[in-house]
């Protein structure tokens, strides 16, 4: 149901509840209502996030929505909406305030939600940033195989640009492995990915990584 559709619905609920006598339909009312309000207050939350990325200065606006629609996604019993914004609690946590200790059971709770929920998109962010929590720990192997799985959902998603970002991370690894002509070929399929999609600020990233790489 769309937000103007559940808005509607409360308007019509209001009048049963008040001219007819039907009280119990506030609690129907109520919950498409916080379903609005937790659709909108994850895409604000996102877009703050994106203004992060591109200005690097935290707004803490951004953490209160994503934790906001959590909470409103739990009480409506929505258990994909509950992950994806749990995801992205943890994503404030490990991204902006560079702490992944306090983000990883967020990613893991997310990871559990979205399975449970089967939102492939979902469980191909949580396992990537769970990627990058091993990754930091030194877990390399474990880092790897949720890059790996990430990218085998992302494919399957047709979410070709998220399947570059993730071969830069496999690639990073790859160096770090000292196996740098896959780390090479990695990088060219991820470019040749981004290339396709239009996706511009990938092929920043791929370009990042190259010279950080050194694999120019």
């Amino acid at each position: 149901m769309t937000a103007d559709a559940r808005i509607k619905q409360a308007e019509v609920l209001y009048e049963r509840a008040v001219f007819g006598g039907d009280s119990a339909a506030l609690v129907t009312a109520d919950m498409g209502l916080d379903a609005v309000e937790a659709d909108l207050a994850l895409a604000r939350g996102r877009l703050i996030h994106a203004r992060f990325l591109d200005e690097r200065v935290e707004d803490a606006r951004e953490l209160e929505l994503f934790e906001r629609a959590a909470e409103l996604y739990r009480r409506i019993d929505d258990v994909r909406g509950e992950g994806e914004a749990l995801f992205w609690v943890g994503t404030f946590h490990q991204v902006v305030r560079d702490d992944t200790q306090t983000a990883l059971p967020a990613f893991t709770r997310a990871l559990d939600l979205a399975t449970g929920a089967d939102d492939q998109l979902t469980m191909s962010y949580a396992l990537r940033h769970l990627g990058f929590a091993e990754h930091m720990a030194g877990r390399l192997d474990a880092a790897r195989a949720h890059f790996e799985e990430s990218t085998r959902l992302r494919r399957t998603l047709g979410f070709l640009p998220g399947v570059a970002a993730n071969l830069i991370a496999l690639a990073q690894l790859a160096v770090e492995r000292n196996q740098r002509d896959d780390a090479a070929t990695l990088l060219e399929e991820a470019r040749g990915l981004a290339e396709s999609t239009d996706s511009d600020g990938v092929l920043g990233w791929v370009a990042e990584a190259r010279e950080r790489l050194d694999l120019q």
